[in-house]
């Protein structure tokens, strides 16, 4: 008896022997024994999932001598000339040769005769999509109004090439790919009917290749129970098929979750030598990362890993992030795309182990951006320290609080000129030129309402943070009265007082005590802390130079126009912060203040920033380089 292959010999007979297509089964059954028999069928979907066998199977339900029967029986004359192929009332015509208007007006003259034996005269035209458009437009009419013996069934993998007008005129079934578990099941018959001996994994393997398609995994079997002799192991068809086995890319990625390159390309090396190509190791490399991902997100179905979970190492399963894995995938799919132009496909497969041997350092932009705001909050933390925060003031008394001036610029004037402060309510003498008498004084009321201007560049020239804070005896010093007492007291009168009599000078208003004093270190920290939620934000305040309380308003000094403007952003979340922790409510005023770093300054913020750098992307800096 001449040797026929498993997909043939294997073919279903009947509806029941269809495999995984249970919609299909049920409704053309349902229609066969209700009687309700249509005129053209249209069977769409992947390669070998049985589209022609249900086909024949249909055509032989419509025929059978006991039929129509949804069963038929398989041995009167119809279903055993229908199933060798030779029945005159079941013509199948191949699309793809067949594809002219000719060969249709062929088939228009022929539908005219009656069925020879049969009930029906059923044609089967398999790759339906193949037929030009003139001959889909020629067989619209006979499609639409066959003879009541006439059925049509058309099969096709690609459902989209057939017009709209061929898809109206007919019922449509879409056929399915078959479950991985259901292939290895027949598999498994398969071998039990031949005698042999398989092991699960070799099974499981050849119905994953398979991709879903029953002719395919038949196909498979046959080439590799030509080589196994009695019992087909997984092991047997890696090496006779040049595949890179499941324990061999284990170990490989072992070694890449310690970092050691050199083993990884060398143990790629002896994989290539014993006859796997490179596309094949790309294959399979990818496939394994993609199973790890599964695992990594809890799956552990068989079906979509292809292995029991039990074979992958619990190291390499921990080893990478989500991320990296994903990472990864990515990675050799743009790599297999990419190696047909390469001028070395195995220089590229070596650069790519190279770069996955780092993979563990790997951080996904996301990851990255999380860790800079960890870093920022930390360091932010860190510079509401003593060495960052701004010194706080003492308590002034109301004799200094009339005396200090409105503004921080004006307290700074203050400090680079004593006569700004105020003394007392007497005017003090200052000798002035006169055009009669060098000698001449004119009285020089000093007041605060009024503080003489200090020009900005005797300003600038120390930083505003390095003026310690006014104290009452700062605002006015002790020996300002006394010198200036005793000048005018030394310098003779040019007239007797009684010959121009002085009017007495105009009391002024007492001045309205204002607020005016330094953020303590604990209320700037609570501050920082009310704002947590928001770390930019936490971490702009920590920068900020100087907290200083006028009146009613708080002004914030920045060092840049970056934090000027996040601060201005955030102003009305910042108000309702300050608010809560001091007790009332203040204007926030922000501006940037100019300060000049010395070099030891500018060299400690460089060393900072160098740190940030190294702690945000894990690096050294290479010995002779800044």
């Amino acid at each position: 008896m001449p040797y026929e292959v498993t997909a043939t010999r294997k073919r279903p007979q009947g509806f029941e022997q269809l495999v995984g297509q249970d919609f299909v089964v049920s409704t053309l059954k349902s229609s066969v024994e209700l009687g309700r028999i249509a005129h053209a069928y249209l069977f769409a979907g992947p390669r070998g999932v049985g589209k022609t066998s249900a086909a024949r199977i249909l055509a032989k339900a419509l025929n059978c001598a006991h039929g129509p029967t949804p069963n038929p029986c398989g041995v009167c004359d119809q279903c055993q000339e229908i199933a060798r192929g030779n029945s005159l009332d079941v013509i199948e015509i191949d699309g793809a040769s067949n594809t002219s208007v000719n060969d249709v007006r062929e088939l228009k003259d022929e539908v005219l005769f009656a069925p020879n034996s049969g009930r029906y005269k059923a044609y089967i035209i398999d790759e339906v999509h193949m037929l030009s458009n003139s001959a889909f437009n020629a067989l619209l009419k006979t499609i639409e109004e066959p003879p009541p013996y006439i059925v049509f069934i058309f099969a096709t993998t690609e459902i989209h090439k057939v017009p709209a007008t061929i898809r109206s005129r007919c019922q449509q079934f879409n056929f399915r790919l078959i479950p991985l578990e259901h292939i290895k099941a027949q598999l498994q018959q398969v071998v039990e009917d031949m005698g042999l001996e398989a092991e699960d994994e070799a099974l499981f393997w050849i119905a994953k290749e398979a991709t879903g398609s029953l002719r395919d995994a038949y196909t498979l079997f046959d080439q590799i129970a030509s080589f196994s002799d009695q019992k087909v192991s997984l092991k047997e068809i890696q090496e006779k098929l040049g595949l890179v086995g499941i324990d061999s890319i284990g170990e490989m990625l072992e070694l890449m979750a310690d970092g050691r390159s050199a083993h990884v390309i060398s143990m790629a090396e002896d994989v290539l030598a014993k006859g796997v190509s490179v596309e094949q190791f790309i294959i399979d490399l990818a496939e394994y990362f993609r199973t790890l991902l599964f695992l990594k997100h809890g799956i552990e179905r068989e079906a979509l890993l292809g292995y029991h979970p039990d074979r992958f190492p619990a190291k390499v399963r921990e080893a990478f992030t989500t991320s990296q894995l994903e990472y990864a995938i990515e990675q050799l799919l743009i790599l297999y795309r990419d190696i047909r132009y390469s001028l070395n496909q195995r220089f590229e497969m070596e650069l790519m182990l190279s770069k996955l041997s780092a993979l563990r350092e790997h951080l996904s932009s996301r990851e990255m951006m999380a860790k800079i705001r960890e870093l920022r909050a930390e360091l932010a933390g860190e510079g509401s320290g003593p060495s960052e925060s701004p010194a706080p003031s003492r308590a002034p008394s109301p004799a200094s609080t009339e005396a200090s001036a409105s503004t921080s610029e004006e307290g700074t004037a203050q400090k680079k000129s004593p006569l700004n402060n105020s003394v007392s309510a007497e005017a003090v003498h200052i000798p002035v030129p006169h055009n009669e008498s060098e000698t001449k004084t004119e009285p020089l009321p000093v007041t605060t309402a009024e503080p003489t201007a200090v020009p900005a560049e005797e300003i600038s020239e120390k930083p505003e943070e390095e003026w310690p804070e006014a104290t009452p005896t700062e605002a006015a010093p002790e020996g300002v009265a006394a010198a200036a007492a005793t000048e005018a007291a030394a310098t003779p009168s040019a007239e007797p007082e009684s010959s121009v009599p002085s009017a007495p000078p105009a009391p002024a208003p007492a001045p309205t005590p204002k607020i005016h004093r330094q953020l303590a270190k604990h209320e700037i920290e609570k501050v920082i802390d009310e704002v947590r939620q928001s770390p930019t934000l936490a971490s702009t305040l920590g920068k900020v130079c100087s907290w200083k309380v006028e009146g009613d308003q708080l002004r914030l000094s920045c060092d840049s126009n970056y934090a000027m403007r996040k601060l201005k952003e955030d102003v009305a979340v910042l108000k309702e912060k300050v608010s809560e922790v001091l007790g009332t409510r203040l204007e926030i005023k922000v501006e940037v203040q100019d300060t000049s770093q010395t070099a030891e300054e500018k060299h400690h913020s460089r060393d900072e920033q160098v740190e940030l750098v190294k702690k945000v992307f894990r690096g050294e800096i290479v010995d002779g380089v800044e």
